[in-house]
């Protein structure tokens, strides 16, 4: 898996905070949707049922601000994978000119849903998310 997974994205007005750009909450809240959103899309309901994630640590790099209207587009991919930790990047673009607006890095960890306790991830589904490449999309 090393193309990056799409999420158009546009912004609303409920969006926009008082200095009249995108607010930072909601940058985070497009992260973990676009993370979603490819984990759905990737892996089978059986899969999902048997494994769950949670956030151990956000970074985000602000580049430029995004606006009422504009259309966007998240784009995301697993970079490098341990046993107990994957690694996520998601850039946020205008979808106008493909300039990123955001850049994220997140580390996600693989727990049991029954046990809420960390778990190892299966093959299979290792194959179907980590990315081989080093993190690196190929587009």
């Amino acid at each position: 898996m090393t193309d990056p997974f799409e999420l158009p994205l546009t912004v609303t007005p409920g969006d926009i905070d008082v200095l009249g750009h995108v607010n930072n909450v909601v940058y985070l809240r497009w992260v973990q949707e676009a993370a979603i959103a490819h984990w759905s899309q990737l892996t089978s309901e059986a899969q999902r049922k048997d494994l769950a994630w949670v956030v151990a640590r956000h970074e985000i790099d602000y580049k430029r601000p995004a606006h009422d209207g504009d259309r966007l587009i998240a784009r995301t991919w697993v970079g490098p994978a341990a046993r107990n930790m994957f690694e996520r990047h998601t850039e946020i673009v205008r979808a106008s000119d493909r300039k990123v607006v955001v850049k994220a890095r997140t580390l996600w960890v693989p727990i049991d849903p029954g046990s809420g306790r960390p778990t190892g991830v299966p093959d299979d589904v290792r194959r179907l998310v980590s990315d081989e490449n080093g993190g690196k999309p190929t587009v």
